[in-house]
């Protein structure tokens, strides 16, 4: 059957469904990263349906497209995503960051193989992405390759290798996005090590670049779509996105990078998270 892709005002429902998710397995377990995790959720929401087209049946097949989550304590966004998909068990999501789960707070490739690869060093993320696509191009498969890296994390030197030698390489099946929300965990990346002009930066590196607002169901889409061409050049996503976005009193560059609600603080996020779930389902009704 051929794959449907779901149309924005769909995405968007299901994304702040999961917005909920995170809530409540990271209040669960503790611990955790709630700020980059809901910065990240509407563009994993438009990759995995519409453009990794990621199915429980396909989670594992040897031709499926490939996902690095190079920024990877922003894993729980991913998980909420195997849950919508039937990967794993709705109920799976509250053993988050628990000894013996599979859910660990960073990927771990071993026990949960879904996850492509185990993450959370970052700066390597890309790296293995770039090893996957050089990989598809050899054995002349159809197989695209995507990354999601953060801001913070972009400063690392083994990025600019990757952007570098990524070019040389013709690898015009991958694709980096960005998930620009302007915070790490030591305050605004602006302040802490600035990466602009990142457009003009990546673009001198000989990528095609496209920049858009991350949280924009549709634009996400239509960028998405533009990396399916072929020219020559790798393709890199700047998406400008809000720390903790869909929570209020989380949308801060850094307040919220790596600090879990209380109960108090989680009734809040899930109210508000309440509201813009019903106004998004009341669009489709």
């Amino acid at each position: 059957m051929p794959h449907s892709p779901k149309d924005p005002r769909t995405l968007q429902l299901l994304a702040h469904e999961m917005r909920a998710d995170i809530i409540r397995m990271l209040h669960e377990a503790g611990s955790g990263h709630p700020g980059g995790s809901l910065s990240a959720i509407d563009l994993l929401t438009v990759l995995f349906y519409n453009h990794l087209e990621r199915t429980a049946d396909n989670a594992l097949a040897k031709d499926r497209h490939r996902f690095i989550l190079s920024k990877g304590h922003g894993v729980p966004a991913v998980y909420a995503l195997f849950a919508k998909l039937g990967i794993i068990e709705p109920a799976e999501l509250m053993t988050l960051r628990k000894l013996g789960s599979r859910l660990q707070g960073h990927p771990y490739n071993v026990m949960l193989p879904e996850v492509e690869a185990s993450t959370g060093s970052l700066g390597q993320g890309l790296s293995i992405a770039q090893g996957m696509a050089m990989a598809a191009k050899i054995e002349h498969t159809d197989i695209r390759v995507y990354a999601l890296l953060g801001d913070g994390e972009f400063q690392e030197g083994q990025i600019w290798e990757s952007l570098l030698s990524a070019p040389k390489f013709g690898l015009d099946n991958l694709t980096v996005i960005l998930d620009f929300n302007k915070g790490q965990i030591d305050g605004p990346t602006s302040e802490v090590m600035n990466i602009e002009p990142v457009v003009d930066k990546v673009q001198s590196f000989n990528w095609e670049v496209q920049r858009i607002d991350g949280h924009d169901i549709a634009a996400i889409d239509k960028a998405l779509t533009n990396t399916h061409a072929r020219n020559g050049k790798p393709h890199f996503i700047v998406a400008d996105t809000m720390k903790g976005k869909g929570v209020s009193f989380m949308e801060h560059p850094n307040e919220w990078h790596g600090k879990t609600p209380n109960a108090e603080e989680t009734a809040r996020a899930l109210a508000e998270i309440d509201i813009l779930i019903h106004q998004a389902a009341s669009v489709l009704s």
